[in-house]
């Protein structure tokens, strides 16, 4: 199912004419000064949440991207702002230096490869995402994708946590769960 995710999601950007992801609205209620706003740099073909970031960032919150030392340790979010040196994990990511200062996030946007209508994700299937959901809980947990991602249904273990919503370019699912 992944691959045919990947290879779905590829073809929708290699198509054209991809609009890009804007701030949903309704979303700023959400954010404030003092918010930590947990995104991400995406790779090859996943939805981009650059607008969304500096929405968030003009709103008066802070930033933080993932970092990864190692499959066996926790991905932890890092403090970073556009134009901070970044540097490649083991996966080939860009990500802050270590020293960066961690973060508790507040919102943390998610890549995937599907999503249902109950808001379930596939991810990559690392499991660093559900790792964040469970440690962060409180954390409005905003998956980021395109329409062509969504799914009837998505596979699910019992640790898997839904998210409150996806935005994708063409609009907000789940708005009922953070209004």
């Amino acid at each position: 199912m992944r691959k045919r995710l990947r290879a779905l999601r590829r073809d929708f950007v290699l198509a054209g004419g991809v609009p890009p992801i804007e701030f949903p609205e309704l979303l700023e209620r959400h954010v404030a000064p003092g918010t930590i706003v947990a995104s991400y740099l995406p790779t090859r073909f996943e939805a981009e949440p650059r607008k969304i970031a500096e929405h968030a960032r003009a709103l008066g919150a802070s930033l933080a991207l993932p970092h990864v030392d190692s499959l066996a340790e926790p991905m932890r979010f890092l403090a970073w702002a556009p134009g901070d040196p970044l540097e490649p994990n083991a996966f080939g990511i860009e990500q802050p230096a270590s020293t960066a200062e961690e973060c508790v996030p507040d919102i943390i946007l998610a890549p995937l490869l599907g999503f249902d209508d109950a808001l379930h994700r596939l991810g990559q299937g690392g499991g660093f995402y559900d790792r964040a959901f469970a440690r962060f809980d409180r954390a409005l947990r905003i998956g980021i994708a395109w329409s062509v991602q969504q799914l009837p249904d998505v596979p699910r273990e019992a640790w898997d946590m839904p998210l409150h919503a996806v935005i994708t370019e063409r609009g907000l699912f789940g708005r009922n769960s953070i209004a």
